[in-house]
């Protein structure tokens, strides 16, 4: 319906004191954020709604989260899951990623998705990428902002003092839901995907995008980063709240002990007032428990409802 938006112009400018008396929603966000921006510019807020997160459907075990994932359909019906995935899949490159980007070669792009989640959890190389496909750079880059603009992928910036090198250097990359990370590195079963090779990478991966759902949830943009030493020594994610970088470790192991805080004091000691004194590790421990240096070991289940009680309370 074309004429609806400028419609709605005129009824919105009528009454501009009046809040809140359409909503507007839509899967497929690219064209109908176009005609808003051209009609409702300034008229309009704009909230995003990823997939559920832990705190809106809560699992106990998280191999359930990370092979059902977060799209309603495979994670309210499992026995689905196959389907409708492959399904999206086909839906997603056919229509949005020529919407986008009007991607010529989608086998290429195909081949790109399929190495990009092989390196769901780590740096994303754009020169790596292109010698593999035999594409250019700036392809292998505008193929990744066509996953972020979609909301398949989230790019997680290293942090430095110096903003500026914020930006230039080298970020982390992740998927945003692990059923898809599982169904395209072909994961045989739950609970394989969690005990493999991917085990670490998927439960980082689901801790940094359900911190970004946490921002979403409160209208915010993430204010996220990592961090890494000069001699590999990591801190998986720092997050910013009351004005301070909380350290995030997230670890697969079920017993954290004293070797797993040392990225945290490390970090701690370079950032100085800048960061929270108290460390996190989210971990599959069972429950909460006391770290040395003051840190503390955190269940995965209860990061979620902790973070967002603490972004309420910013």
């Amino acid at each position: 319906m074309p004429g609806l938006l400028p419609h709605l112009k005129m009824r919105i400018d009528k009454e501009p004191g009046r809040c809140g008396r359409w909503l507007l929603t839509g899967s497929q966000q690219f064209g109908l954020m176009r005609d808003v921006s051209e009609s409702l510019a300034g008229r309009v807020a704009i909230l995003e709604l990823p997939p559920f997160s832990q705190s809106e459907f809560p699992r106990p075990h998280p191999e359930d989260v990370l092979w059902d994932g977060g799209y309603p359909i495979p994670a309210m019906h499992p026995d689905r899951r196959d389907l409708w995935l492959r399904s999206y899949l086909s839906t997603y490159i056919e229509c949005d990623v020529r919407q986008i980007r009007n991607i010529l070669d989608l086998r290429a792009f195909n081949q790109f998705l399929s190495l990009a989640v092989a390196r769901h959890s780590q740096e994303f190389h754009p020169a790596d990428l292109s010698r593999e496909l035999g594409v250019t750079q700036p392809t292998v880059k505008s193929w990744g902002g066509v996953l972020e603009a979609s909301y398949v992928g989230h790019f997680l910036p290293p942090w430095f003092r110096n903003y500026g090198k914020r930006v230039v250097k080298t970020p982390k990359f992740y998927f945003y839901d692990p059923a898809l990370v599982t169904l395209l590195t072909r994961q045989p079963d739950a609970v394989s995907a969690l005990a493999g090779s991917m085990g670490g990478p998927l439960l980082e991966g689901w801790v940094v995008t359900e911190t970004v759902k946490a921002f979403m949830a409160q209208g915010q943009k993430p204010d996220l980063y990592f961090w890494r030493s000069h001699d590999g020594l990591e801190v998986d994610l720092l997050v910013m709240i009351h004005g301070k970088l909380q350290p995030v470790e997230i670890k697969l192991t079920a017993t954290p002990g004293a070797g797993h805080v040392e990225p945290l004091n490390r970090f701690l000691a370079i950032a100085g007032d800048e960061a929270s004194r108290q460390g996190i590790i989210v971990c599959r421990t069972d429950s909460k428990r006391e770290l040395p240096r003051g840190h503390v070991a955190m269940p995965w289940h209860s990061f979620p409802n902790w973070l967002g009680k603490r972004l309420e309370s910013a």
